[in-house]
């Protein structure tokens, strides 16, 4: 007999024995491909193509027998698609094949795989408790088409309030209120990172520790409570503060930051998406506790300062100044100031050359691409974009979307900053004249509706809308909690607003400052700004009665030199020293200052 006979003989016997597809276990935990590898069954997509290609596979072998899995020398060729009897996929998992002698065989049918966690995210609905961790403003959407709160406020743990729980550290201290005090490791270690890139902190903390500068001091702060903030937290409370401590910001709080800061034993108030509500009761706990008043504030965006003007005004007999970071808080200020109803002497360090400089250039050069990119996925290139305001962070943001190929537009008041936009090769313009074609509008003016309804309405389909400001005031977007308007929740910080007839704009972070609330910023630039913070504070608390009246300073250039110093060798950076000819010739202190305070850099 000859070998072509032998082999065909076996490949009948084989084919004998080839089980259908009626045959095969449903709960088979591998489907065997037609490369004889076995493939899992925990993934549909794969398993679907599984069951495709296994008509051309021959059973493996069973165990002890030996071989490769493919017993046939010869195996049966596979018939054309047109002439293969196809099947809903929906139905039964698979498709039919027709075996050798004619006879059509169904394939192996895969059992729909059903992700149970996934059933549940999408099906649930916030309970009454975790609705409260939503904002106010959410609340008051035209539609509640959101799946769970757990998706917008970052609590997919738990849903409850933390007002409504009793959390304690591993000392038993309670005084504080954050999403979960479990997260407290976590915490410690982007704490730890943070640490390596603020180098003038950690340097100020080195050299003044011994000193206590600001021992006796009772800080009450509200800032973003971020791994940075919390560096220059623990830095005061090493030169001697009392800290107490609250969000500027509903979005911005890092969960797990907040959870180490609590227990370290710092009184922290915070959590990432509070509800207005919310926002302004952890202010208030910060303020208002028995037997502890503040004397110092830090404060970003003025809300603190606000809420002890509203609340507690005898409270300003003890407190020796203000110190603020923001160009809302600072405006607030000097209102105040005007107004003559300032009564503590307040330090701007919004306009401190370390502050202006760095932080609103570099860091919204930066923080601008990351905070998109994060939220929208969307490509620069080609894009038409609007920034209105060219200061020090419209001037960063339009650095870097040019950089990325982006086809910017700048919006400007001021003839001075307008100018420079143009000789910085940007086209000056109305917001009107480009509302309709441009792809994204970015506000960073500090200013209030400077989109307007109007101006939401003109958009184009798919339009993407935020703020780099601080305030929330600069995109109107109250005039879109209107019945006709759809909200509808993308992912986090993400929304589609949808007017009638179809068209959306993509919203985000409900007009708060978009780097903030939906990415991070570079730690290093806020060293800066946190060492110059930190200054402020040991100055204003340690100035002899009548230094500062009740105004608003700017802070001493010899400190601003101070904060730059601290930061250069972090980049290996040697600076010249001026001669004795040389400082005499120019009238200046060989330690500086080098600048008179008129000066623009």
């Amino acid at each position: 007999m000859s070998v072509q006979v032998v082999a065909a003989k076996m490949a009948e016997v084989e084919l004998k024995d080839v089980p259908t597809g009626k045959d095969l276990p449903a709960e088979s935990p591998v489907t065997p491909t037609s490369e004889g590898k076995n493939l899992p069954r925990n993934d549909p997509h794969e398993a679907g193509s599984a069951a495709a290609v296994s008509p051309t596979a021959e059973p493996s072998a069973k165990a002890g027998e030996g071989g490769t899995g493919l017993l046939t020398p010869n195996p049966v060729k596979m018939p054309q698609a047109s002439s293969m009897k196809r099947s809903d996929p929906q139905q039964n998992g698979g498709e039919a094949f027709v075996n050798r002698d004619g006879t059509v065989a169904e394939a192996p049918r895969m059992k729909k795989i059903q992700f149970a966690d996934q059933k549940q995210e999408f099906n649930k609905r916030p309970s009454k408790i975790g609705r409260r961790s939503l904002s106010r403003s959410i609340s008051q959407s035209s539609t509640d088409s959101y799946s769970s709160a757990a998706s917008y406020t970052d609590s997919s743990d738990d849903e409850t309030s933390p007002r409504d729980k009793q959390q304690k550290n591993s000392k038993g201290n309670g005084d504080f209120c954050i999403k979960n005090i479990k997260q407290a490791d976590f915490g410690r270690r982007e704490i730890e990172i943070a640490e390596q890139e603020m180098p003038a902190l950690m340097a100020l903390r080195k050299r003044a520790q011994g000193e206590k500068p600001l021992a006796g001091a009772k800080i009450v702060g509200c800032t973003h409570i971020t791994a940075q903030t919390a560096v220059l937290m623990e830095t005061l409370s090493a030169l001697g503060a009392q800290c107490r401590w609250a969000a500027c910001n509903i979005y911005s709080t890092q969960n797990e930051v907040a959870a180490a800061l609590a227990e370290g034993g710092f009184s922290v108030f915070a959590w990432k998406g509070e509800s207005e509500d919310d926002f302004w009761w952890c202010i208030d706990r910060c303020v208002n506790v028995e037997g502890w008043q503040p004397n110092m504030i830090l404060d970003d965006g003025g809300d603190l300062t606000h809420w002890i003007y509203k609340k507690y005004p005898s409270m300003f007999k003890k407190i020796k100044g203000i110190v603020e970071e923001s160009v809302t808080g600072v405006h607030r200020l000097y209102q105040l100031s005007k107004a003559g109803k300032l009564c503590v002497p307040a330090m701007n360090v919004n306009d401190s050359v370390t502050k202006q400089k760095f932080d609103n250039l570099y860091c919204c050069r930066e923080s601008i691409l990351d905070g998109l990119k994060r939220t929208t996925d969307v490509m620069f290139g080609g894009k038409q974009v609007v920034v209105c305001g060219y200061g020090e962070v419209g001037k960063g943001c339009c650095a870097a979307l040019k950089a990325m190929g982006s086809i910017v537009y700048v919006t400007e008041i001021d003839p001075i900053c307008a100018l420079q936009a143009c000789m910085d090769g940007f086209r000056l313009v109305k917001l009107t004249e480009v509302i309709r074609q441009v792809d994204i509008v970015i506000t960073c003016t500090g200013n209030k509706n400077v989109v307007v309804r109007e101006n939401l309405d003109r958009m184009k389909n798919g339009c993407i809308v935020c703020n780099m400001g601080h305030s929330n005031t600069e995109i109107d977007v109250a005039s879109l909690r209107t019945p006709e308007l759809t909200w509808e929740r993308v992912r986090s910080q993400v929304d589609h607003v949808i007017w009638p007839d179809g068209k959306r704009i993509v919203l985000l972070a409900e007009g708060r400052l978009l780097n903030l609330s939906c990415s991070t910023v570079p730690t290093f630039v806020l060293s800066i700004t946190a060492t110059t913070q930190a200054l402020a504070l040991i100055e204003l608390y340690n100035a002899p009665e009548g230094r500062y009246k009740q105004d608003v300073y700017l802070l001493p250039k010899k400190m601003d030199e101070y904060v730059a110093s601290l930061h250069l060798p972090t980049f290996d950076a040697h600076l010249t020293e001026l001669s004795d000819e040389q400082a005499k010739y120019l009238g200046l202190n060989k330690n500086g200052p080098f600048k008179p305070n008129y000066y623009r850099y």
